[in-house]
């Protein structure tokens, strides 16, 4: 444990990422100088947050990447996340941080190297984008999926399709029938902690028909539209009123196997579902995903796979406490 003695004064952020409104998205709290603290005090750092991650920002290791970020939930250490990467670049840009390339900003973490892209936002503002890991992807037990089945109260021919998705975390993804199975969910949380697993739901909406009540209700949802002209992506984002930001896909986290029940918006998963659902045919080359609608959040995460099979996960974030930390 880190004594007294050793405690400072550290520059901290708390963003909310997956929204470019506070209070609506995914909030992850940043150390924007971790140096000198040992994995007990970033741990117990993270559990007194208590939110779904905490992260520390540390020179890198690799001479190629611009910073090196660890990452921790109330229970452990994660590989790899997508809200804190997102939310970790969001922070370090804005505390001053220099990309060493003009093309594309490097965060290095335990699970390897990830790639950041600056994406242009209609009215002049910019959002942050990364490359999805390499997805691992196997078929879940017959066993394990009637066992989560049961935990979640469903019934097979609610379920389309399944796999295990690993990209430094895994996840059992499941493909349900409609969006409104998805929000209906009543997850017995016990029972996915036991089965040491953690779930990822989503369903797609139809095309022509509005989403459900309970969507509407609660989303300040926007839609995305990406143009590429060479190396640059431009994000075109159209406001609800137009009629044109009804997402794709609804999509939910349970994760109480490492103390988070329901994670109100999810980069890893939504990386990991796009590369599995893009590449079965289930889903298009570019979609917007839906998360966070039964807390009371309105994330929005874009999903784009460009010309060399690369997923690109976007999302907003915007900074909502701006200071100082003692650790």
């Amino acid at each position: 444990m880190q004594s007294a003695v050793q405690m400072r004064s550290r520059s901290f952020k708390q963003v909310d990422v997956f929204t470019a409104t506070p209070y609506f998205g995914n909030p992850l709290a940043v150390v924007l100088d971790g140096i000198g603290m040992d994995d007990a005090a970033m741990q117990r750092f993270a559990q007194w947050t208590n939110l779904s991650e905490t992260t520390f920002l540390l020179p890198p290791t690799d001479p190629t990447a611009d910073y090196r970020v660890r990452i921790f939930t109330p229970g452990g250490e994660l590989p790899f996340a997508g809200h804190p990467t997102l939310g970790s670049c969001h922070s370090w840009l804005q505390a001053g941080g220099t990309p060493k390339s003009s093309e594309f900003i490097v965060q290095e973490c335990k699970q390897g190297l990830v790639r950041l892209r600056r994406e242009l936002v209609e009215g002049g503002g910019q959002r942050l984008a990364f490359a999805a890991p390499p997805l691992k992807r196997t078929a879940p037990s017959p066993e394990l999926l009637a066992q989560v089945a049961a935990a979640l109260g469903l019934t097979p021919p609610k379920i389309q399709a399944a796999q295990l998705l690993d990209n430094g975390p895994v996840w059992l993804g499941l493909l349900l029938d409609n969006p409104e199975t998805v929000l209906q969910l009543r997850p017995d949380h016990v029972a996915l902690v036991r089965l040491d697993v953690k779930v990822g739901v989503a369903g797609f909406y139809a095309k022509e028909p509005t989403p459900p009540l309970i969507g509407r209700a609660n989303r300040e949802a926007q839609a995305f539209t990406v143009e590429v002209a060479g190396d640059v992506a431009r994000v075109v984002t159209r406001d609800a009123a137009d009629g044109s930001a009804n997402p794709d896909l609804e999509v939910r986290a349970f994760a109480a196997s490492i103390g988070i029940n329901e994670d109100p918006v999810t980069g890893s998963l939504n990386a990991s579902m796009a590369q599995w659902l893009m590449a079965e045919g289930y889903a298009a080359e570019r979609y917007t995903a839906s998360q966070g609608v039964c807390l009371g959040r309105a994330g929005v995460v874009a999903l784009l796979r460009d010309a060399t099979g690369q997923v690109w996960v976007g999302g907003e974030s915007v900074t909502c406490i701006d200071g100082t930390v003692t650790l």
